[in-house]
C-alpha cells in the first residue's frame, strides 16, 4: 500500500503510483529531480520527530524553493496523512525546484525486534556521497547498484568508505565506539536529524564524543558501533565485512544510547 500526493498551498493533490515502482526509492525515481528527506511518524501519525529539520532540508541555500511555505506544507501534509489507511507511516518528501512538493507515504514496517537485540552485518563500499549536506534525489539513483550487492551478500547496510575511512552509511550514519569514546566522523557526512539527536544526548549522558571517520584498518580494534536513520533509530551493528564488532552483539554503550534515544523521542517528537 503506498499513495503519492502533490502538496500544495490548498491541500493534498493525490496522484497514480508508478505502475513500476515497489518502493519509495523506485517512486522518487520516477519524479523529476529534486531534494528529499525521509521520516517516521509516532502517536498515530501526529508527531514526527526533527520535523523542522526535515522541512528545512527541502528548502536549500541558492535553490530555488518549493511553490509553498513550510506552514503550507505541514497543513498539506497532515492532510494527506489523515487519509492514509495505516497507523503509522513512513514518509518521503520531495522537492523540485520550479515545480512543487510531492509526498510519497508507506506503511511504517520497523525492523525486526532480534534486529536491536542481535545487530546487523554491514559491508564497506568504495563510494561517498556528492555534496554530503544536500539530500539530492540523484544520490537514489546512484546507490540502486550499492543495494543490489547488498542484497547479493546477505548484508543489512552499506558503510561508505572513500579513502580507506567509514563516513556515513548507504542510507544513515555511522558512530563507532572504543574504550568509552563515542566518534563520528564530523566532515564529507549528512547531518542526519537522527544523528544530531545521539549527539545530544551523548552529551546529556557525559559521554565522551569526539569527531573521527573510522579508519578501515582499525575496525578489529573498535569495541562497539551502530548506525542512525529517522525510520530506524539506532541499529547496533555486529559486523563490517569479514570483521566481528566487539563481542558480536550490542554493547553498553549502544544500548545506553538506544534507551536514552527511546525516551528522548516520547518527549521531543514534534505535532505535525
Amino acid at each position: 500500500m503506498f499513495a503519492l500526493y502533490r502538496l500544495t498551498p490548498q491541500g493534498p493533490q493525490a496522484l497514480p503510483w508508478p505502475p513500476a515502482a515497489h518502493s519509495l526509492d523506485d517512486a522518487t525515481r520516477a519524479l523529476p529531480p529534486g531534494f528529499y528527506t525521509t521520516f517516521r511518524t509516532f502517536d498515530g501519525k501526529r508527531r514526527v520527530l526533527g520535523l523542522r529539520r526535515h522541512v528545512r532540508r527541502l528548502y536549500p541555500q541558492g535553490n530555488p524553493p518549493p511553490r509553498l511555505t513550510p506552514r503550507q506544507l505541514r497543513a498539506a501534509l497532515r492532510a494527506a496523512l489523515r487519509a492514509f489507511p495505516a497507523d503509522e507511516a513512513r514518509v518521503r518528501l520531495v522537492a523540485v525546484p520550479d515545480d512543487g512538493v510531492y509526498a510519497l507515504l508507506e506503511p511504517l514496517h520497523p525492523p525486526p525486534a532480534e534486529v536491536y537485540r542481535q545487530g546487523v552485518a554491514t559491508i564497506t563500499v568504495d563510494l561517498r556521497r556528492p555534496r554530503p549536506h544536500e539530500k539530492r534525489t540523484a544520490f537514489i539513483q546512484a546507490r540502486a547498484r550499492v543495494q543490489a550487492e547488498l542484497r547479493a551478500r546477505g548484508a543489512y547496510e552499506a558503510l561508505l568508505a572513500p579513502w580507506a575511512r567509514i563516513r556515513e552509511g548507504l542510507t544513515s550514519n555511522f558512530f563507532w565506539a572504543r574504550q568509552g569514546v563515542l566518534y563520528t566522523a564530523k566532515w564529507g557526512v549528512l547531518p542526519g536529524v537522527t544523528r544530531g539527536v545521539v549527539l545530544r544526548v551523548a552529551r546529556a549522558l557525559a559521554l565522551p564524543t569526539r569527531y573521527r571517520a573510522l579508519p578501515l584498518r582499525e575496525v578489529p580494534t573498535i569495541d562497539e558501533a551502530f548506525i542512525t536513520s529517522s525510520s530506524r533509530g539506532l541499529v547496533p551493528v555486529a559486523r563490517i565485512d569479514a570483521v566481528t564488532v566487539g563481542p558480536g552483539r550490542p554493547g553498553p554503550l549502544t544500548q545506553r544510547l538506544m534507551q536514552a534515544y527511546a525516551a528522548y523521542v516520547q518527549r521531543a517528537a514534534e505535532p505535525l
